[in-house]
């Protein structure tokens, strides 16, 4: 992948989508201190104009401080300053009413209540919502349904991970945010690649290979893959489809009207 026509390529998709929806105010994102946000954030601001691009941060009580300190320190590297909502009381009170629940419930309510703050933001602003997911959390489905995923375009959606870090680094963002480790923060010591089985650079390889280079798994166990990744991989691109698609209804027809 040409990363220098990549940066063009996105950058050019940001304003053209932005000015065809005449959201003339720009857009809001999510910053989580996370890579994935700054990256994002970087190239809005780089589309837009930083006066067009708001920044929010929105916490949980069991959220690591420094994922707060991360985003305000991307937040001040891109120029657009960060508006910070505690989201704890909302959570809270979501899962008194269920009863509590085990943690990842927790964290799917997370993922739900910050979009509705950022959904919220952005009606008061008319702005649109930007999201933040790449391809490798689209294939594996480690992503929110209608949380983290819900958002008016995701403009490093065509990105797979290792991609993401090498357009990272030709936008200048710092050393230290390209090699965080990935984390949804939803509680103590959580990491991506340790929820999802696999590191995210593998879980590229096999995903560029099956689905942009057409090789089978046996091709690729040929070509030195474990056989138990690719596994891992297929079986989540499998299980997680529904994320990929909008929702199921039966076609009806020759009803009158």
């Amino acid at each position: 992948m040409d990363i220098k026509e990549a940066r063009v390529k996105i950058v050019d998709f940001i304003a053209d989508y932005i000015e065809r929806s005449h959201a003339e105010n720009g857009v809001v994102v999510g910053l989580s201190g996370g890579l994935d946000s700054a990256v994002t954030a970087a190239l809005c601001v780089e589309a837009l104009g930083v006066d067009r691009v708001k920044t929010i941060s929105l916490p949980f009580r069991l959220s690591d401080p420094s994922s707060l300190e991360d985003a305000r320190a991307i937040a001040q590297h891109i120029g657009t300053g960060l508006q910070t909502y505690d989201i704890s009381d909302s959570v809270d009170a979501i899962s008194a009413a269920r009863n509590g629940g085990d943690r990842i419930r927790l964290g799917n309510i997370c993922a739900r209540v910050r979009m509705i703050f950022l959904y919220d933001i952005s009606a008061e602003l008319s702005m649109l919502v930007a999201g933040t997911g790449n391809r490798t959390e689209s294939f594996l489905g480690y992503t929110t349904l209608w949380g983290d995923m819900a958002c008016a375009f995701t403009p490093i959606g065509g990105l797979f991970k290792t991609q993401e870090r090498h357009l990272a680094a030709e936008i200048g963002l710092p050393k230290w945010i390209i090699e965080k480790t990935p984390t949804a923060d939803l509680w103590k010591d959580q990491t991506d690649e340790g929820e999802m089985g696999i590191a995210y650079e593998a879980a590229d390889k096999i995903l560029h290979a099956m689905f942009d280079m057409d090789m089978t798994p046996d091709a690729l166990v040929a070509e030195g893959f474990s056989k138990e990744s690719i596994e891992l991989v297929i079986e989540r691109v499998e299980k997680y489809n529904f994320k990929r698609r909008m929702p199921a209804f039966p076609w009806i027809s020759g009803l009158p009207i």
